[in-house]
Protein backbone atom coordinates (compact mmCIF):
# COMPACT_ATOMS: atom_id res chain seq x y z
CA UNK A 1 0.00 0.00 0.00
CA UNK A 2 1.38 3.38 -1.06
CA UNK A 3 0.50 6.89 -0.04
CA UNK A 4 0.48 10.19 -1.89
CA UNK A 5 1.95 13.20 -0.17
CA UNK A 6 1.49 16.83 -1.17
CA UNK A 7 4.32 16.66 -3.69
CA UNK A 8 3.01 13.38 -5.21
CA UNK A 9 5.94 11.37 -3.91
CA UNK A 10 5.19 7.72 -3.23
CA UNK A 11 6.00 6.21 0.15
CA UNK A 12 5.21 2.81 1.67
CA UNK A 13 2.69 2.46 4.47
CA UNK A 14 4.64 2.21 7.75
CA UNK A 15 4.27 -0.99 9.77
CA UNK A 16 2.67 1.02 12.57
CA UNK A 17 1.15 4.50 12.81
CA UNK A 18 3.41 7.34 13.90
CA UNK A 19 0.78 8.65 16.30
CA UNK A 20 -1.87 7.08 18.52
CA UNK A 21 -4.75 9.16 19.84
CA UNK A 22 -5.63 7.02 22.81
CA UNK A 23 -8.98 7.65 24.49
CA UNK A 24 -8.01 7.04 28.09
CA UNK A 25 -10.89 9.31 29.10
CA UNK A 26 -13.50 9.82 26.39
CA UNK A 27 -16.16 12.49 26.33
CA UNK A 28 -15.23 14.79 29.21
CA UNK A 29 -14.32 18.48 29.17
CA UNK A 30 -14.39 21.26 31.74
CA UNK A 31 -15.49 23.79 29.11
CA UNK A 32 -18.39 24.23 26.70
CA UNK A 33 -16.80 26.42 24.05
CA UNK A 34 -19.54 27.64 21.69
CA UNK A 35 -17.64 26.58 18.56
CA UNK A 36 -16.74 23.08 19.80
CA UNK A 37 -18.51 20.43 17.73
CA UNK A 38 -18.46 17.87 20.54
CA UNK A 39 -18.83 19.74 23.83
CA UNK A 40 -20.07 23.15 22.69
CA UNK A 41 -23.25 24.85 23.86
CA UNK A 42 -24.41 25.51 20.31
CA UNK A 43 -24.52 21.93 19.02
CA UNK A 44 -26.91 19.07 19.52
CA UNK A 45 -24.29 16.36 19.65
CA UNK A 46 -23.70 16.16 23.38
CA UNK A 47 -26.15 13.29 23.82
CA UNK A 48 -24.13 11.25 21.29
CA UNK A 49 -20.77 11.64 22.99
CA UNK A 50 -19.20 8.30 23.91
CA UNK A 51 -18.10 8.56 27.52
CA UNK A 52 -15.89 6.20 29.46
CA UNK A 53 -12.45 5.35 30.79
CA UNK A 54 -9.75 2.91 29.71
CA UNK A 55 -8.23 0.84 32.49
CA UNK A 56 -4.51 1.06 33.06
CA UNK A 57 -4.34 -2.67 32.31
CA UNK A 58 -5.79 -2.17 28.82
CA UNK A 59 -3.57 0.86 28.22
CA UNK A 60 -0.60 -1.27 29.24
CA UNK A 61 -1.60 -3.99 26.78
CA UNK A 62 -1.65 -1.50 23.92
CA UNK A 63 1.63 0.14 24.90
CA UNK A 64 3.37 -3.19 25.38
CA UNK A 65 2.57 -4.20 21.81
CA UNK A 66 4.19 -1.08 20.35
CA UNK A 67 6.96 -0.65 22.92
CA UNK A 68 10.28 1.00 22.00
CA UNK A 69 8.94 2.28 18.69
CA UNK A 70 8.97 5.97 19.65
CA UNK A 71 5.34 6.34 18.58
CA UNK A 72 3.75 9.56 19.81
CA UNK A 73 0.69 9.07 22.00
CA UNK A 74 -1.98 11.56 22.96
CA UNK A 75 -3.91 10.40 26.06
CA UNK A 76 -7.26 11.65 24.72
CA UNK A 77 -9.41 12.08 21.64
CA UNK A 78 -12.08 14.76 22.24
CA UNK A 79 -11.49 15.42 25.94
CA UNK A 80 -9.50 17.56 28.34
CA UNK A 81 -6.56 15.34 29.41
CA UNK A 82 -6.09 16.93 32.83
CA UNK A 83 -9.49 15.52 33.83
CA UNK A 84 -8.08 11.98 33.69
CA UNK A 85 -7.85 10.48 37.15
CA UNK A 86 -4.28 9.35 37.83
CA UNK A 87 -3.17 10.88 34.51
CA UNK A 88 0.49 10.85 35.49
CA UNK A 89 0.35 7.11 36.21
CA UNK A 90 -0.73 6.57 32.60
CA UNK A 91 1.99 8.91 31.32
CA UNK A 92 4.69 7.10 33.32
CA UNK A 93 3.41 3.84 31.84
CA UNK A 94 3.59 5.18 28.29
CA UNK A 95 7.14 6.44 28.78
CA UNK A 96 8.18 3.17 30.45
CA UNK A 97 7.42 1.37 27.19
CA UNK A 98 9.69 3.65 25.15
CA UNK A 99 6.91 5.78 23.70
CA UNK A 100 6.43 9.54 23.48
CA UNK A 101 3.67 11.71 24.91
CA UNK A 102 2.08 14.82 23.45
CA UNK A 103 -0.70 16.72 25.21
CA UNK A 104 -3.14 19.43 24.19
CA UNK A 105 -4.85 21.12 27.13
CA UNK A 106 -6.89 24.21 27.91
CA UNK A 107 -4.61 24.75 30.91
CA UNK A 108 -7.35 25.72 33.35
CA UNK A 109 -6.61 23.04 35.91
CA UNK A 110 -2.87 22.80 35.37
CA UNK A 111 -1.22 23.37 38.74
CA UNK A 112 2.41 23.87 39.72
CA UNK A 113 2.41 20.29 41.03
CA UNK A 114 1.23 18.94 37.67
CA UNK A 115 3.78 21.09 35.81
CA UNK A 116 6.56 19.64 37.98
CA UNK A 117 5.35 16.12 37.27
CA UNK A 118 5.15 16.69 33.51
CA UNK A 119 8.75 17.87 33.52
CA UNK A 120 10.00 15.06 35.74
CA UNK A 121 8.34 12.23 33.76
CA UNK A 122 9.14 13.85 31.24
CA UNK A 123 6.39 14.25 28.66
CA UNK A 124 7.61 15.25 25.21
CA UNK A 125 5.28 18.02 24.09
CA UNK A 126 2.43 20.12 25.47
CA UNK A 127 0.33 22.81 23.85
CA UNK A 128 -1.92 25.09 25.88
CA UNK A 129 -4.91 26.39 23.95
CA UNK A 130 -5.47 30.10 24.54
CA UNK A 131 -7.09 31.65 21.43
CA UNK A 132 -7.08 35.24 22.66
CA UNK A 133 -4.97 38.15 23.88
CA UNK A 134 -7.76 39.79 25.88
CA UNK A 135 -10.25 38.53 28.45
CA UNK A 136 -13.10 40.02 26.43
CA UNK A 137 -12.24 37.95 23.39
CA UNK A 138 -11.68 34.82 25.46
CA UNK A 139 -15.17 35.25 26.89
CA UNK A 140 -16.67 35.27 23.39
CA UNK A 141 -14.73 32.18 22.33
CA UNK A 142 -14.66 30.06 25.48
CA UNK A 143 -17.40 31.51 27.63
CA UNK A 144 -14.82 32.25 30.36
CA UNK A 145 -12.58 35.19 31.21
CA UNK A 146 -9.78 33.35 33.00
CA UNK A 147 -7.00 34.51 30.72
CA UNK A 148 -4.56 35.12 33.57
CA UNK A 149 -5.06 31.58 34.89
CA UNK A 150 -4.22 30.12 31.47
CA UNK A 151 -1.17 32.39 31.16
CA UNK A 152 -0.02 31.28 34.61
CA UNK A 153 -0.22 27.64 33.48
CA UNK A 154 2.08 28.30 30.54
CA UNK A 155 4.62 30.21 32.61
CA UNK A 156 4.53 27.52 35.29
CA UNK A 157 5.52 24.93 32.68
CA UNK A 158 8.28 27.16 31.33
CA UNK A 159 9.65 27.82 34.79
CA UNK A 160 9.70 24.14 35.75
CA UNK A 161 11.35 23.06 32.50
CA UNK A 162 13.85 25.92 32.48
CA UNK A 163 16.65 24.80 30.13
CA UNK A 164 15.85 21.10 30.05
CA UNK A 165 15.12 19.37 26.73
CA UNK A 166 11.54 18.34 27.54
CA UNK A 167 8.74 19.00 27.27
CA UNK A 168 8.43 21.12 24.16
CA UNK A 169 6.05 23.90 25.19
CA UNK A 170 3.70 25.69 22.84
CA UNK A 171 0.47 27.65 22.74
CA UNK A 172 -2.32 27.51 20.19
CA UNK A 173 -4.71 29.97 18.58
CA UNK A 174 -7.81 28.82 16.73
CA UNK A 175 -8.67 31.70 14.45
CA UNK A 176 -12.29 32.76 14.01
CA UNK A 177 -14.30 35.93 13.37
CA UNK A 178 -14.13 36.69 17.09
CA UNK A 179 -10.34 36.78 17.41
CA UNK A 180 -8.79 37.22 13.96
CA UNK A 181 -7.88 40.82 14.82
CA UNK A 182 -5.66 39.49 17.65
CA UNK A 183 -3.72 36.92 15.63
CA UNK A 184 -0.58 38.98 14.95
CA UNK A 185 -0.33 40.23 18.53
CA UNK A 186 -0.85 36.70 19.86
CA UNK A 187 2.01 35.29 17.78
CA UNK A 188 4.33 38.19 18.59
CA UNK A 189 3.64 38.04 22.32
CA UNK A 190 3.99 34.32 22.82
CA UNK A 191 7.09 33.85 20.66
CA UNK A 192 8.91 35.82 23.35
CA UNK A 193 8.38 32.92 25.73
CA UNK A 194 7.33 29.55 24.27
CA UNK A 195 9.07 27.22 21.82
CA UNK A 196 6.30 27.19 19.23
CA UNK A 197 3.00 28.87 18.41
CA UNK A 198 0.30 27.01 16.49
CA UNK A 199 -2.43 28.83 14.56
CA UNK A 200 -5.24 27.09 12.75
CA UNK A 201 -8.66 27.80 11.27
CA UNK A 202 -11.84 27.14 13.20
CA UNK A 203 -14.03 24.15 12.34
CA UNK A 204 -17.35 24.97 10.68
CA UNK A 205 -18.39 21.48 11.70
CA UNK A 206 -16.55 18.34 12.67
CA UNK A 207 -15.00 17.65 9.27
CA UNK A 208 -14.83 21.04 7.58
CA UNK A 209 -12.39 23.81 8.40
CA UNK A 210 -13.15 27.37 7.37
CA UNK A 211 -10.56 27.75 4.65
CA UNK A 212 -10.58 29.67 1.37
CA UNK A 213 -7.38 28.21 -0.05
CA UNK A 214 -8.38 24.66 -0.98
CA UNK A 215 -6.47 23.04 -3.89
CA UNK A 216 -8.67 21.76 -6.70
CA UNK A 217 -6.84 18.44 -6.82
CA UNK A 218 -7.69 16.35 -3.77
CA UNK A 219 -5.14 13.82 -2.54
CA UNK A 220 -5.40 10.91 -0.07
CA UNK A 221 -5.59 12.09 3.53
CA UNK A 222 -2.27 11.79 5.33
CA UNK A 223 -3.99 10.78 8.57
CA UNK A 224 -4.75 7.39 7.03
CA UNK A 225 -1.00 6.75 6.82
CA UNK A 226 0.34 8.10 10.08
CA UNK A 227 -2.38 8.34 12.76
CA UNK A 228 -4.66 5.88 14.56
CA UNK A 229 -7.46 6.90 16.92
CA UNK A 230 -8.50 4.43 19.65
CA UNK A 231 -11.43 5.05 21.97
CA UNK A 232 -11.63 3.88 25.59
CA UNK A 233 -13.24 0.57 24.53
CA UNK A 234 -10.37 -0.17 22.14
CA UNK A 235 -12.43 0.51 19.00
CA UNK A 236 -10.67 2.20 16.09
CA UNK A 237 -12.60 4.71 13.94
CA UNK A 238 -11.33 5.79 10.53
CA UNK A 239 -9.88 8.90 12.12
CA UNK A 240 -10.27 11.20 15.11
CA UNK A 241 -12.87 13.30 13.28
CA UNK A 242 -15.35 10.48 13.77
CA UNK A 243 -16.07 12.02 17.16
CA UNK A 244 -19.33 10.10 17.61
CA UNK A 245 -17.86 6.68 16.70
CA UNK A 246 -19.88 5.93 13.58
CA UNK A 247 -17.09 3.89 11.96
CA UNK A 248 -15.06 0.96 13.27
CA UNK A 249 -11.97 -0.58 11.75
CA UNK A 250 -11.67 -3.12 14.57
CA UNK A 251 -10.76 -3.39 18.24
CA UNK A 252 -7.11 -3.32 19.32
CA UNK A 253 -7.84 -5.10 22.61
CA UNK A 254 -9.39 -8.04 20.77
CA UNK A 255 -6.86 -8.00 17.91
CA UNK A 256 -3.81 -5.71 17.85
CA UNK A 257 -2.71 -2.28 16.69
CA UNK A 258 -0.66 -3.74 13.85
CA UNK A 259 -3.37 -6.14 12.69
CA UNK A 260 -5.96 -3.38 12.40
CA UNK A 261 -3.53 -0.81 10.95
CA UNK A 262 -2.58 -3.22 8.17
CA UNK A 263 -6.01 -4.86 7.98
CA UNK A 264 -8.50 -5.14 5.14
CA UNK A 265 -10.86 -2.45 6.43
CA UNK A 266 -8.19 0.23 6.54
CA UNK A 267 -6.76 -1.02 3.24
CA UNK A 268 -10.18 -0.56 1.61
CA UNK A 269 -10.49 3.00 2.92
CA UNK A 270 -6.99 3.90 1.74
CA UNK A 271 -7.69 2.39 -1.68
CA UNK A 272 -10.81 4.52 -2.09
CA UNK A 273 -8.73 7.60 -1.26
CA UNK A 274 -5.97 6.60 -3.64
CA UNK A 275 -8.45 6.12 -6.49
CA UNK A 276 -10.30 9.36 -5.80
CA UNK A 277 -13.51 7.72 -4.61
CA UNK A 278 -13.94 9.92 -1.54
CA UNK A 279 -17.70 10.14 -1.95
CA UNK A 280 -18.02 6.44 -1.10
CA UNK A 281 -16.94 7.18 2.49
CA UNK A 282 -19.56 9.35 4.25
CA UNK A 283 -17.05 10.65 6.80
CA UNK A 284 -14.58 11.67 4.07
CA UNK A 285 -16.92 12.83 1.30
CA UNK A 286 -16.99 16.52 2.24
CA UNK A 287 -14.02 16.69 4.60
CA UNK A 288 -11.28 19.21 3.84
CA UNK A 289 -8.98 18.54 6.79
CA UNK A 290 -6.72 16.54 4.45
CA UNK A 291 -5.15 19.83 3.31
CA UNK A 292 -3.40 20.12 6.68
CA UNK A 293 -0.81 17.72 5.24
CA UNK A 294 0.18 20.09 2.42
CA UNK A 295 3.01 21.63 4.40
CA UNK A 296 5.60 24.14 3.23
CA UNK A 297 8.53 25.46 5.26
CA UNK A 298 10.02 28.95 5.33
CA UNK A 299 12.37 30.75 7.70
CA UNK A 300 11.82 34.38 8.68
CA UNK A 301 13.52 36.34 11.48
CA UNK A 302 14.84 33.15 13.12
CA UNK A 303 11.39 31.57 13.06
CA UNK A 304 10.81 28.30 11.18
CA UNK A 305 7.28 28.48 9.78
CA UNK A 306 5.67 25.17 8.81
CA UNK A 307 2.45 26.09 7.08
CA UNK A 308 -0.47 24.39 5.37
CA UNK A 309 -3.60 26.11 4.01
CA UNK A 310 -5.33 25.68 7.40
CA UNK A 311 -2.56 25.54 9.98
CA UNK A 312 0.79 27.14 10.76
CA UNK A 313 3.50 26.34 13.30
CA UNK A 314 5.86 29.18 14.25
CA UNK A 315 8.97 27.49 15.67
CA UNK A 316 11.73 29.45 17.39
CA UNK A 317 15.03 28.41 15.85
CA UNK A 318 16.85 28.88 19.16
CA UNK A 319 14.51 26.36 20.79
CA UNK A 320 14.74 23.63 18.17
CA UNK A 321 16.58 21.45 20.68
CA UNK A 322 13.15 20.73 22.21
CA UNK A 323 11.88 19.35 18.89
CA UNK A 324 12.71 15.66 19.01
CA UNK A 325 10.82 14.32 16.02
CA UNK A 326 8.93 15.69 13.06
CA UNK A 327 5.61 13.91 13.01
CA UNK A 328 3.82 16.75 11.21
Amino acid sequence: MLKNSGDDMQNPLPDLPKRLLLGLNDGYCNLQCPSCYVHGTNNSGNSRILKGHMSIENASKICKEIKNTGIYISPVLWSEPLLIENLCDYLVLIKKFGLNVFINSNGLILTEKIAKKFVSIPIDSIFISIDATTSETLKKIRGIDKLKKIHDSVFSLLQERNKLLSPRIGVSFVESKFNSHERADFISYWLQYVDVVRVNDVYENNIILKCLDIPQKRIPCGALYDTMAINHRGDVPICCLDSFNKTNMGNVLQESVKTIWQGKKFEAIRRLHETGQFEKIPLCAHCNVWISYLVKETISNEILIRQSPIMAYYNRMDRMYTWHSRIR
